[in-house]
């Protein structure tokens, strides 16, 4: 029956924000918010892990899903928008005058929602396939396993999508096609982020706060960085064990609730190892957040 947070004016409350830790699942805690929401009578509500942020307009009929009108994403979306939307929806002077609800109610009916949702989902695809996540990877070898009997390594699904990218990707919104001639060069990729990928690329290496370190695979790296973490934040280092997906823990206590566990620093800690390139640098960004680095700390070199 209590909320984290509320933006109160002249004693009435007027948005309601509930936080949880980063990389926590939203969707398990938007029902206790809003029927908290619902029953003061408050028009805003928002549910947050720090780095998603979903927008709600409780009052409204419908599920909890189709009153959540606005996401944003710290790490995915531009941040003149987000910088943009939280104004409209948070400053004081759009509370005081109302116009924040207006704001809402407008991207909650407006044209604009389908527009953006027509030029988006081309992106989105074209995401999904150029830059899996786990639960492609995990569909991919599921289905494969039904078919054949044999369950394929995540290295052999991430081949398989990065050969036939340029097959999967809409060519509307897909970046211009290399030009063929000549023997391709194998090209060094230095990136804090995940975006582009390390689809079908090999690990070199990566440098953290300044220090190279010469790693051999993506498992590497995800334990490396790890056990320098620890080492590093030996006291609080149990708070990794809030970082979960869909379908599993990244981090636990218990080895047998993984698929590859690798124990981190003979420690009682043990980090799943099962993902893809892209996914692994995807947990060691989402990693460096939770201890407060930045994405710009980390740089990963491949080929």
């Amino acid at each position: 029956g209590r909320v984290d947070y509320a933006l109160r004016l002249s004693n009435m409350n007027k948005v309601f924000i509930e936080v949880k830790r980063i990389g926590e699942a939203l969707e398990d805690h938007q029902e206790q918010l809003l029927n908290y929401s619902f029953q003061e009578g408050v028009k805003l509500a928002i549910l947050t892990n720090g780095i998603t942020w979903f927008f709600y307009l409780p009052l409204h009929e419908g599920s909890w899903e189709k009153r959540r009108f606005y996401t944003v994403d710290l790490l995915q979306q531009d941040t003149e928008d987000i910088t943009a939307r939280l104004v409209d929806f948070l400053s004081k002077e759009n509370l005081v005058s109302g116009k924040a609800i207006d704001n809402a109610e407008k991207i909650y009916k407006s044209q604009q929602k389908e527009n953006i949702l027509k030029n988006t989902l081309p992106k989105a695809w074209n995401k999904i396939v150029s830059d899996p996540d786990e639960l492609l990877i995990e569909l991919i070898g599921e289905t494969t396993e039904k078919l054949s009997g044999f369950r394929p390594e995540v290295d052999n699904v991430e081949h398989f999508l990065a050969k036939y990218t340029d097959r999967f990707l809409i060519s509307e919104v897909a970046p211009t096609p290399r030009r063929h001639g000549g023997t391709p060069q194998p090209r060094l990729t230095t990136s804090p982020t995940v975006k582009g990928g390390y689809l079908g690329k090999s690990i070199v290496g990566f440098t953290f706060l300044g220090a190279r370190h010469l790693v051999r695979t993506w498992k590497e790296l995800l334990v490396t960085l790890s056990e320098i973490l620890y080492r590093t934040h030996k006291a609080d280092f149990q708070k990794i064990l809030s970082m979960r997906g869909t379908k599993r823990v990244y981090f636990s206590r218990d080895p047998n609730i993984m698929k590859q566990p690798a124990q981190v620093n003979n420690s009682q800690f043990y980090v799943e190892t099962h993902f893809s390139a892209n996914f692994t640098v995807k947990i060691c960004l989402d990693l460096l957040a939770l201890f407060g680095y930045s994405k710009q700390d980390l740089s990963v070199e491949a080929q």
